[in-house]
């Protein structure tokens, strides 16, 4: 898609071969009624400067609130909106359209367009072209925190998951109308990441099947009490997703979070220390690559409580027994297994990761600091990683960006071995 082509010519008998300019890649971009649709000029241009023809498409509501002269000015084409359009509908324009792009993406994507995907409605031009395309897809949801909490959004949503429609987002934090929660739409940046990494890669992972480990632990005091950390799990998630991006069948083992399912990836929930060990062995039985990149509870109560734990007394102890080390353990059941872990570290970060590949037998650790307002409960991180004999940097991205990087660097190792 877009890429270079091999032209071979042949010159006196012999045979050249001339890779020809690759040709540029063609975005359709959606645009929905809703007031993050001002963030959408901002995505056009990242993508026009990253070399990609974009043509925009935009919804009645949507010109409400932005100026389609925006759009154009931005990308050089005249915004498309209307489904009856003389001009166009002369050759079925709405179905070449249709065809015409490497992908779509809907930022924003408000409530009422996602409903509408979802019954496979037809009644604007975007929601037609939608219809008549069978070009990836890719969704941004923005709207007011109890519009995306309500049953019937998510219910929604699930839907177009489950038909390979790929969410991006939302995020969480201060809304327009004065309310904080989840609902934000992503920043563009964060956006065009998500889509360049999910479009621009080879498969060179096909064939292979790759486990992921994300998000916390919970180990139970007592039926309504647990110890855990403060791992989102975004960062696993999205070395999910760039796994399955290149290629690899990915099975993800996640802790418990709030994070919608990447793609095409096959997802275990669990909650305990113990539990994640019993699935992961499972599935590193049957994979070539596993990245742990979940934040697992270091100990557990030694016994948890039958009944919910009354309060008594100005103190009360806990007595704590340490969890298995699952990167160890898988690393045992398979020595063959390139075996990727994380380290979250808030002091001497370079020697305590060494220490870690050294002692778990790993082929790469990505190493991160957390606290102070860094990595959990962030949409961005950076990771320092070491190998036998070689180390790098992946600098502050957006984690999506920071997945593809890494996932760079460990099929690179991966080949070398």
């Amino acid at each position: 898609m877009g890429g270079a082509a091999a032209l071979a010519v042949s010159i006196a008998g012999l045979t050249i071969h001339v890779m020809t300019a690759p040709s540029p890649r063609k975005l359709l971009l959606g645009i929905t009624g809703g007031i993050a649709a001002y963030k959408a000029a901002e995505l056009a241009r990242l993508f026009v400067k990253a070399g990609w023809q974009v043509q925009v498409v935009m919804t009645a509501h949507a010109t409400e609130f932005v100026a389609p002269l925006t759009f154009q000015a931005l990308t050089g084409r005249e915004v498309r909106g209307a489904l009856f359009d003389p001009q166009h509908e002369a050759a079925m324009g709405h179905i070449e359209l249709a065809r015409w792009p490497d992908a779509i993406v809907i930022a924003p994507a408000s409530a009422n367009t996602i409903a509408k995907l979802a019954q496979g409605r037809a009644d604007d031009l975007l929601s037609t072209l939608c219809l008549a395309t069978d070009k990836p897809l890719f969704v941004v949801p923005a709207m007011n925190r109890l519009m995306w909490s309500n049953a019937a959004t998510q219910d929604n949503l699930a839907l177009l998951r489950r038909r390979g429609v790929q969410q991006l987002g939302p995020g969480s934090g201060s809304q327009a109308c004065g309310e904080i929660g989840e609902g934000r739409m992503w920043e563009p940046e964060q956006i065009f990441d998500s889509v360049s990494a999910a479009l621009g890669q080879t498969k060179d992972l096909a064939g292979l099947h790759a486990v992921v480990t994300a998000g916390p632990t919970r180990e139970p005091l007592d039926p309504v009490r647990f110890i855990s950390n403060r791992s989102s799990g975004k960062q696993g998630y999205a070395v999910a997703a760039a796994l399955a991006s290149r290629g690899a069948k990915v099975t993800l083992i996640s802790g418990p979070t709030q994070l919608p399912t990447p793609a095409g990836i096959t997802r275990i929930d669990v909650e305990s220390a113990e539990q994640m060990l019993g699935i992961s062995l499972a599935a590193a039985a049957e994979a070539q690559i596993f990245v742990g990149a979940a934040a697992v509870a270091d100990y557990r109560a030694s016994s948890v409580a039958p009944e919910k734990i009354k309060k008594s007394g100005e103190a009360m102890t806990l007595t704590l027994s340490k969890n298995p080390d699952i990167l160890a353990r898988v690393r045992a059941a398979q020595p063959a297994l390139f075996l990727v872990g994380f380290a979250a570290e808030t002091e001497k970060l370079a020697e305590h990761a060494r220490g870690k590949l050294e002692k778990k037998q790993l082929n790469l650790i990505a190493a991160n600091w957390v606290g102070a307002g860094k990595a959990f409960d962030t949409e961005d991180n950076a990771l320092s990683l070491f190998w036998p004999g070689g180390e790098a940097e992946i600098a502050s991205a957006s984690k999506a960006e920071v997945a593809r990087q890494l996932v760079d660097r460990i099929i690179a190792l991966y080949r070398s071995r």
